[in-house]
């Protein structure tokens, strides 16, 4: 069954979509630091990432410093919610730098 979700890599490629498995979005050579699953909120224009990947973990962040997201969602904010009641969300698009990518 197919779901929506997302992984990053090392190199900070963010790739997302509909997919049975994580490692389904991984191309030749990537080296995945987490993953998870997403949900985009029209009504608040924001790209809401949670969970995390089974096989690769929840998307290690403090590895990156920027983040290579699809021009698709240019003017989306991206916020990483935490499942674990400690930690706050994380506002991806305010705390990484952002290259758009076609």
């Amino acid at each position: 069954m197919t779901l929506p979700k997302f992984i990053i890599t090392m190199d900070g490629a963010f790739r997302l979509g509909m997919v049975n498995q994580h490692k389904d979005l991984l191309k030749p050579g990537d080296q995945c630091i987490g993953g998870g699953y997403y949900y985009i909120d029209y009504t608040t224009n924001r790209l809401l990432l949670d969970r995390e990947s089974y096989d690769f973990g929840p998307p290690k962040w403090h590895l990156l410093d920027t983040l290579k997201v699809p021009t698709a969602y240019r003017g989306l904010q991206i916020v990483y919610t935490y499942d674990d009641n400690y930690h706050d969300d994380f506002i991806v698009t305010d705390e990484l730098t952002i290259e758009y990518h076609d």
